[in-house]
């Protein structure tokens, strides 16, 4: 699946929990339930996915953690504040960079309706 295939898959899943849920929740509440939903699809996912970084000759070893990755590829980074901002995409962009993935989306479940709550961060894309 492309990336954006994939991003397709998870905002189906991640507006299921958000109409499910509502928002008010902690993060690793969303992050668990997204998890559950993506674990039946079949695609490799993995969940707080640690990653060294390499800076010179020196390797720091667990250096970031990802919320969840799917198939190595698309990048999920699970927010719950009352709004994004330029931190936070920040943040996702420089996973992106560290790990050469081209996509990744921030998911604001604190948002009253979840489609204005996803942001997609692209990487040479």
């Amino acid at each position: 699946m492309t990336e954006n295939e994939l991003s397709k898959v998870v905002f189906d899943a991640g507006l299921k929990i958000h109409k499910k849920l509502g928002a008010g929740l902690f993060e690793h509440v969303y992050e668990e339930c997204l998890f559950y939903e993506l674990s039946k699809t079949g695609l490799l996912i993995e969940r707080q996915k640690l990653f060294p970084i390499i800076y010179e000759d020196l390797k720091i070893e667990n250096a970031f953690r990802l919320d969840i990755m799917l198939e190595n590829k698309l990048i999920l980074e699970i927010k719950t504040v009352d709004y994004l901002n330029s931190i936070h995409k920040a943040q996702l962009l420089t996973y992106l960079k560290m790990t050469d993935c081209k996509l990744g989306l921030l998911l604001n479940f604190q948002s009253d309706v979840f489609k204005n709550g996803v942001t997609r961060i692209v990487n040479h894309l």
